[in-house]
Formats: C-alpha cells, sequence, structure tokens
C-alpha cells in the first residue's frame, strides 16, 4: 500500500559536538618574547624612564596582569610613537582582554608600520573571534607559509565554515608533526570533525585510532555513532563519558555539584536526543526540562534543547512551546550551530506559528526561508500547509505547480503533496498522472501498487495495464529475472486475468511458466487463456499437466473430515423421487395439524340481524349526523385571582356538600350494583353502536361531541 509522505512535520536538531576552539592561546609566548626584546633594546639605549616602564610591561606580563601591560604601553607608546615593539604589545594585551575591535583598529591604523607578515595571526585571530570568519580565512590564505599556531587557527576557521574535508587533513597534519601540550585538544577537535562529517556529510571516515582518554573524546564518539545510526551503542557511550566527567572533576576540590551538573548538560542533552529517536519521548523530555532549569550558559546548548522539547510538543502543549521558541532567539546562537541546526530551529518556528493560527507570522517566515533556500521544498510544503488550513486548495495546487516546475531536481515531495490535494478534491486521474511524472519512484513496487488501485476505482483498466507494462519493461532492462520482476509478471497477468483480458495475460503466463516449467498454476491459468483463442494450443499444453495418479495423495478422507477444526460437514444423501419404499399396512400418512384461526371479537350485545353504521369508521367530526360542539357558557373558573382570594362558587362546585346529587355509578356491594349485575340482557334491546341517531328537532337541544383521544379508534 501506497503512503503519502507527511511534508511538514518538526525537525530535530543533532546537539553539537565538543570542540575546544578557544584552547589554544599561542598568544602568551609570543608576548613574552617581545617584552624581552624591548627590554633589552631600550636599556641599550640608555633611557631610564622608557627602561622601567619595558620592565613593568615584562612583569605584568609574565603574570598575566594583562592591563596594567597595557597602561605601561600607552605610556611607552606616548613617550615613542610607532614603536613597532610597543604596537605589538598593545594588540597582545588587547586581546587578552577580549577587546578585538580596538586591537583590530590598531592593526588597520599601524598597518604600514606593522607589516602584513608580523601581526598576521593577531589580525586573523581577532577577526574568527568576532564571527567574521570569511575575512579570518583569506587573512591566513594571504601568507605564503603558515606557522604551527597559524595552522590551529586554520583548522577551526575550516571546522566552522563547515569544510570538513580540508579540516580533517589540516588537523592530522598537526597531530603527526607537533608534540606539546595541546596534544589532547587536538585529538578532541579531529574526532568533532569525524562526528560532523558522519552526521552532516552521511560520510563514514577511516577510524584514526583516537583513544578515549577523556570524557571529550568519548562524547565525541558517541556522536560519530549517532550519525551512523547506531543509537544503542551511542547511549552506552554516552555513559561512560558520564562516568569519566565525573571522575575528572572529583579530583577538583574547587569544583562544586553544580559546575559538574553544568558540564554534563551537553551530554544529557544528546541522550535525550538518543531517546527521542527510540520513541521514549517521556524520558527524552524529562532530561531535557532538567537541562534547561541548569541554566546553562552555552547558548547553542540551550537552543537546541528548546527546539527538541518543540518537536517533542508538536501541535499539542503551545503554550509551552511558545515559552521554549525564546531561548532559540538568544543573541550568539547563529555562531555556536550548524547551518542545518539553524534551519531546523527557523522551520520549526513557522510551523509553530501556522499551528498556533499566526497566519500573517507563518507567511513572513516562510518567505524568508525560501529566499534563503530557494531550493528547499520545506518552506514551500509550510506554505501550502497554511493555505489548506484556509480551505484556499486550488493556491496551494498552483504553489507547489511552480515550485515543481522551477527546481525539477527536488520536486519529489512536491509531487507527492499535490497528487495528495487532488486526491482529497476526488481528481483521481489527475493525481495519477502527477504520481507517475515523479521519476524517483515511477517504478517502485508501492507506486505501481497505488496507480493500479486508483485506476481500478475509476474503472479505467487500460491505464492500469499500461502501468504493469512500463513496470515490467523497466525490470526486464534493469533486473531481469529478479524477485520483483517475477512478482510484478505475476500481478500484471492475475489483474488481466481478473478483468477479463485473458488474450493480454497469455504473454505473462507464458513468461512465468517458462522460469518455472514445474508451476501448474500458471500452466492450467495459460491452458485456460489459451482455451478462448487458439484451442490447439491449450491441447498441447494440457499435455505437460501431471497424470491423475501422480496428483493423488494417499489421504483418509473420513479422518480429515472428523479431525480437530474441520469447517466441512458431509450431508445425507437426499431422496430421489419415484423410489420411495411402498408403506406398511396401517401406516398412514401424517397429516400436519392446520392452526385454527381465532374468531375476532365481537362487541356484547350483538346484533347479527342489525345494519351497522355505515360511517362507523369516520371520525365523528366527518359524520353526516355531526351537529357540532354545544354552544355554553364557560365554567366558573376555580383558584384564579389574587393570593388568598375565594371563589363564591367554590363551594357549589364541591360535590360531598351536595345532598341531592345522586351518585352517578352504584357503589360496589349496593343493591342497585347487584341487581344491574345479575339481571339478564334483554333480547329485544338494540345495542348502542347499532342504534341510528334520530333526526333532532328544531327544539332538541345538540349535543356536544367529545373529544377523540389519542390512540382511540372509531367503530369496533
Amino acid at each position: 500500500m501506497f503512503v503519502f509522505v507527511n511534508a511538514w512535520g518538526f525537525l530535530t536538531c543533532f546537539v553539537f559536538f565538543r570542540y575546544s576552539c578557544d584552547s589554544i592561546n599561542p598568544e602568551e609566548a609570543h608576548f613574552a618574547s617581545g617584552y624581552s626584546f624591548a627590554c633589552r633594546r631600550n636599556m641599550s639605549s640608555g633611557g631610564g624612564s622608557v627602561a622601567s616602564l619595558w620592565t613593568e610591561v615584562n612583569r605584568c606580563g609574565q603574570n598575566g596582569d594583562f592591563t596594567r601591560a597595557l597602561k605601561a604601553v600607552n605610556k611607552i607608546l606616548h613617550e615613542v610613537k610607532e614603536d613597532v615593539t610597543a604596537l605589538h604589545c598593545k594588540i597582545v594585551c588587547l586581546v587578552q582582554n577580549c577587546s578585538f575591535k580596538e586591537a583590530l583598529n590598531v592593526m588597520n591604523t599601524y598597518s604600514k608600520v606593522l607589516g602584513s607578515e608580523l601581526i598576521v595571526f593577531e589580525k586573523a585571530y581577532c577577526e574568527y573571534r568576532l564571527n567574521r570568519v570569511e575575512s579570518a580565512l583569506k587573512t591566513i590564505e594571504s601568507v605564503s607559509e603558515q606557522t604551527d599556531k597559524l595552522k590551529e587557527l586554520y583548522g577551526q576557521v575550516l571546522y566552522r565554515m563547515e569544510r570538513y574535508d580540508e579540516c580533517k587533513a589540516v588537523y592530522t597534519d598537526l597531530i603527526r608533526n607537533s608534540q606539546d601540550e595541546y596534544e589532547e585538544e587536538r585529538k578532541t577537535n579531529l574526532s568533532a570533525v569525524v562526528a560532523a562529517m558522519s552526521t552532516w556529510e552521511k560520510a563514514s571516515p577511516d577510524d584514526l585510532g583516537l583513544s578515549e582518554t577523556t570524557y571529550e573524546l568519548s562524547y565525541n564518539a558517541a556522536c560519530t555513532l549517532i550519525g551512523r545510526g547506531q543509537l544503542t551503542e551511542a547511549l552506552n557511550k554516552l555513559q561512560e563519558a558520564e562516568e569519566l566527567c565525573r571522575v575528572f572533576f572529583s579530583e577538583d576540590s574547587d569544583i562544586t555539584e553544580e559546575d559538574v551538573e553544568s558540564e554534563l548538560a551537553v551530554i544529557h542533552s544528546q541522550m535525550a536526543y538518543i531517546m527521542q529517536l527510540q520513541g521514549r519521548t517521556e524520558e527524552a523530555l524529562q532530561l531535557y526540562n532538567q537541562v534547561i532549569k541548569l541554566k546553562p550558559s552555552d547558548v547553542g546548548l540551550l537552543a537546541v534543547t528548546a527546539n527538541n522539547i518543540i518537536t517533542i510538543n508538536k501541535d499539542q502543549n503551545v503554550f509551552d512551546s511558545k515559552k521554549k521558541v525564546k531561548l532559540t532567539n538568544a543573541d550568539g546562537v547563529e555562531y555556536k550551530l550548524a547551518k542545518k541546526q539553524l534551519q531546523a530551529i527557523e522551520f520549526n518556528k513557522a510551523l509553530l506559528a501556522m499551528y498556533t493560527n499566526q497566519a500573517d507570522q507563518c507567511r513572513k517566515l516562510t518567505s524568508g526561508l525560501q529566499s534563503q533556500n530557494p531550493g528547499h521544498p520545506r518552506p514551500v510544503l509550510i506554505q501550502v500547509a497554511q493555505l489548506c488550513r484556509e480551505k484556499q486548495h486550488s493556491k496551494a495546487i498552483e504553489l507547489l505547480q511552480r515550485f515543481s516546475d522551477q527546481h525539477p531536481d527536488s520536486a519529489s515531495g512536491i509531487k507527492l503533496t499535490m497528487a495528495q490535494l487532488y486526491l482529497t478534491q476526488g481528481h483521481v486521474t489527475k493525481a495519477c498522472d502527477i504520481l507517475r511524472s515523479i521519476e524517483d519512484f515511477k517504478h517502485k513496487q508501492g507506486m505501481i501498487s497505488a496507480l493500479v488501485s486508483m485506476y481500478s476505482h475509476e474503472e479505467d483498466i487500460d491505464s492500469a495495464i499500461d502501468v504493469f507494462s512500463q513496470a515490467i519493461q523497466y525490470y526486464q532492462s534493469e533486473q531481469p529475472g529478479s524477485s520483483v520482476h517475477l512478482a510484478l509478471v505475476r500481478e500484471a497477468a492475475d489483474f488481466k486475468l481478473k478483468y477479463g483480458r485473458k488474450k493480454e495475460a497469455i504473454s505473462d503466463l507464458e513468461q512465468l511458466w517458462k522460469q518455472n516449467t514445474n508451476d501448474i498454476h500458471t500452466l492450467a491459468q495459460l491452458i485456460s487463456a489459451y482455451s478462448l483463442v487458439d484451442q490447439d494450443k491449450a491441447k498441447s499444453l494440457s499435455k505437460h499437466l501431471p497424470s491423475p495418479e501422480s496428483m493423488s495423495f494417499n489421504v483418509d478422507v473420513d479422518e480429515l473430515e472428523n479431525s480437530h477444526g474441520a469447517n466441512y460437514v458431509r450431508k445425507k444423501a437426499a431422496k430421489v423421487t419415484g423410489e420411495n419404499p411402498p408403506k406398511e399396512q396401517g401406516q398412514g400418512d401424517v397429516k400436519k395439524k392446520k392452526k385454527k384461526k381465532k374468531k375476532g371479537k365481537l362487541p356484547k350485545n350483538y346484533d347479527p340481524t342489525a345494519n351497522p353504521d355505515p360511517e362507523r369508521w369516520l371520525p365523528m367530526r366527518e359524520r353526516t349526523y355531526y351537529r357540532g360542539r354545544k354552544k355554553g357558557k364557560k365554567k366558573e373558573q376555580v383558584g384564579k385571582g389574587t393570593q388568598g382570594a375565594t371563589s363564591g362558587a367554590a363551594s357549589d362546585l364541591d360535590a360531598s356538600k351536595t345532598a341531592s346529587s345522586p351518585p352517578t355509578s352504584p357503589r360496589p356491594g349496593s343493591a342497585q350494583a347487584s341487581a344491574s349485575t345479575s339481571a339478564p340482557a334483554a333480547s329485544n334491546v338494540v345495542p348502542p353502536r347499532q342504534q341510528k341517531p334520530a333526526t333532532a328537532g328544531p327544539g332538541a337541544r345538540k349535543k356536544a361531541p367529545q373529544k377523540k383521544k389519542k390512540g382511540s379508534k372509531s367503530g369496533w
């Protein structure tokens, strides 16, 4: 069965890798060598005040007090303007104090004095820290020969620009040709590059043999496993990284438990991501919320965690998602995450706006995404989803058609959505035409099944057979004799036989029989098809059928029928007419007793000689002798009036106070009652229903007819 894709689902972000971007600080060694050179030069010149200032600079540089060193350098520059060593030391002090813009201003102002080769590292480093990675790359590549510290920075710039192949080559060369205290950081960065290639580029780099001695290396190895889809192994590796992290920080007495939990936040968030992929959303949500409560300083970690919570909520718990989406808008997030992570977050913002009925905001976000990613189908699909929510299906189809014409390479998902919209509107033939135009799925078994089912529903058997024919030709040329090819031929033959196309099914059946001459079922179908076309051919093929003796099986039929689970029960043989045995004397035919019909009940005092009223079946008001109701005075209303008022006629209506009024019916046990019950009925008395009413005289009063009760019938 063919299932259409869900084109507008939330995207889950992969948590970033552990990368030691700021672990290398080669400025300090360069800074100290510059001071010693400056001190020697100024001492030889004999400048006492300047010499003492250089001594102060050297001492502050060794102590790491770069603020005081900067003050001393400024005093030196006040005395000796455009001193190259002093300018260089000033730039280093500004870099150490993270004043990167001021350092670049000094370099640009004194570029002629300093030269390009002297400050190339400091300039590239400032541009890198100001997130001007392209400018930093140009600065590094402008140098003919790169030093080791410049190669370190070059690798970090390449990683930020997601040029992982080149970055891997740089770090491999550095690890091979350098031996210092930064070797562990280089291995960590190299493992992060391998994890990024496995995740974002779906590449499988060679095993570099990096020993997982630290929790950073173990963490990056887990990220590599996630990229390869080995989720269980990755979760075990993350647990090992957590243990290594706790052991590492347990040796430092100054580290608190909160610091340890903050460092473990990225590991826990990655664990939650694996649980989410495994369908354990409740456990994943619990871990995500724990990370959010810690409020880590890393804005990238918070953004990814908040985004993944939104993906779990989907279109539910929208209020919580609207709070979490604010964490993805923090400053500096764009420099902490990969492009695909930022793209996924922006897509989810647009989807959240759609689910919260913010149509204008959704259109604004999707238009921005479409301009940034012109060939990506997801912004268009989000716009289509919004139009469908607004019941504008025709505009949605036009938008999809326009995108598929402009970007045919990435139009597969777009066309599937277009076909789905046509199906919802009942245009099955148009949907089939769209599906048949998708080259990527044209010959897939699911697509063939969907097309045949839809054409059969429309009773377009010729088009369904054409779908089978094209698919069989494709597999005949690409994969002849494969299981998929033979299965399609079998389905095509069965379909043609089902709809009476036996002539067209002959070629398919012959092909199947040639593949397996022992297939009796196919041979029988082929003979049946040939019997309508070429009887001689059918007779010749029937010779290949096995003999009845070879097809018989030693099976006890009675035992099989009486076995447990047998559904068939042998019926007794029916008696044949004319073969009945003669009946014995004294044995007569047993006749079935007929049920006597019960006589209808007649009313009491029924006189069969009297003629019944011919209008007895009509309602009283429709009879000819009906004279209408009696027009009398209205009865005095009882119990109405102001509160507490009494009616003067109320006592007259009380029957118990009237002594002269006779009882309407005899009381039980009285003489009158016994006399009426024991007296025989008079034979000459006509019953009331048989009597015709006498014509009323001019002075006679008209009797008011009684109202017909619900459910009562006139007559007997």
